[in-house]
């Protein structure tokens, strides 16, 4: 393809539009990328604790752009997976799934950072880019996108941002959000869930180990971070206890975390813990936010592609929302590379991503709802599938595989 003319805006400074822009004006050497944004960029987010976990692919790509925050990240070692199911045979009673980097032959499975550290890397690494090459790299930040509009076939896009309008071969959209504050798309469920997210102090928990517990109310996550807290004289922290990333779901119609203060919620997380995640000793503030399902059927519309959050929000209990969209993006970014022409390239990855991006949010929507079913033996089943994927070396291979990976 020949970029020389090629004009693309990409509307959304947060990991995945960074992240492309990135690719785009690396990969895209002729191209002119123009990265929209309504916040200023002397916005300093570096200090956003929200907590991101990122699969060994996402990594691998991140180091590619020289843009990893290895400093600030912990890498997964290993994932336990598990459920305590007492009407299970003995040998099953605590019956779980383990999957390791050793036993995959990697370094690491993935890693978890703060929302921050990513975003801020990225961001210079952008505008590093674009100070070498101005007149092709231009940063909009501070200037909000109003609207969005698809020219005639093979014309292009419309960008109405707050100070100026123009027009640009391709348009991409990587703007996220909550599912509450989103309009819906094409694919939307309320799952009639809420997400409670914190951090938790664990004595005896492994470090580099993220867990993942199916309790009566939903699942709960607990994922390493940074810093192994020694003595300090807070109360609740003891040496060689380590900090975790909590997220656990919950049915908003019959929370049990709401109305506890956080004495009593630690004791019910300390009650709900696998053996091998040791005792939880602290519990910081928790917020929660609702969870459902909003999707596009496509994620391309004439010249505007969706990717990450714009194009599907998910049920964080499989954690790929952003490594999705950072497929996406590195999708979007080789199909221009190596297409006849624009077009052309838009139908290969909406036939390319198709796979991946479907098989995600259909096993993430199926166990997002089963979460609420309570048909009688449920829990067994569960817990007798996951004792059963242990012992199954290959499909547990392949879990990891598409963990670390995506279907490809």
């Amino acid at each position: 393809m020949n970029h020389t003319a090629m004009r693309i805006a990409v509307v959304g400074a947060g990991p995945a539009g960074l992240a492309l822009a990135l690719l785009a004006a690396r990969l895209l050497p002729q191209a002119q990328v123009t990265l929209f944004d309504a916040r200023p960029a002397e916005r300093d987010v570096s200090a956003d604790p929200r907590t991101l976990a990122l699969a060994l692919g996402s990594v691998q790509l991140l180091q590619r752009l020289a843009a990893w925050p290895a400093a600030q990240a912990v890498p997964i070692l290993e994932v336990q997976v598990s459920q305590a199911a007492p009407s299970l045979p003995a040998d099953w009673a605590e019956s779980e799934v383990r999957i390791s980097a050793a036993e995959m032959g990697v370094p690491l499975l993935g890693a978890v950072l703060a929302y921050g550290p990513l975003v801020t890397t990225l961001q210079a690494a952008w505008q590093a880019e674009a100070a070498r090459d101005p007149a092709r790299l231009v940063s909009r930040f501070g200037a909000p996108v109003q609207s969005l509009r698809a020219l005639a076939a093979g014309s292009g896009a419309e960008v109405v941002a707050a100070d100026a309008v123009a027009s640009f071969d391709l348009a991409v959209v990587a703007e996220g959000g909550v599912f509450a504050d989103q309009a819906r798309k094409a694919l939307a469920h309320d799952y009639r869930q809420t997400a409670w997210v914190g951090t938790v102090t664990l004595e005896g928990a492994p470090p580099g180990t993220a867990f993942e517990r199916f309790t009566r109310q939903g699942p709960l996550a607990l994922l390493p971070l940074p810093d192994v807290v020694g003595p300090s004289g807070v109360a609740g922290q003891v040496e060689g206890a380590v900090r975790a990333a909590m997220v656990w779901c919950v049915a908003a119609d019959d929370d049990p975390v709401r109305d506890l203060d956080d004495t009593q919620r630690r004791r019910v997380i300390d009650t709900l813990l696998p053996p091998a995640a040791g005792r939880a000793v602290d519990i910081g503030p928790l917020k929660h936010f609702a969870l459902g399902l909003n999707a596009e059927r496509t994620l391309v519309d004439r010249r505007i592609v969706r990717i990450g959050n714009a194009a599907q929000t998910l049920h964080p209990v499989a954690g790929q929302g952003l490594n999705l969209g950072l497929r996406d993006a590195y999708a979007l970014v080789e199909a221009l590379r190596f297409g006849v022409d624009i077009d052309t390239a838009l139908r290969r990855v909406e036939w390319a991503r198709a796979p991946d991006r479907w098989l995600t949010i259909a096993s993430t929507d199926f166990l997002a709802r089963s979460f609420t079913w309570t048909w009688p033996g449920l829990g067994a089943v569960r817990g007798g599938a996951l004792a059963a994927l242990q012992r199954a070396s290959p499909l547990k291979r392949q879990l990891a595989q598409r963990m670390m990976f995506g279907s490809r």
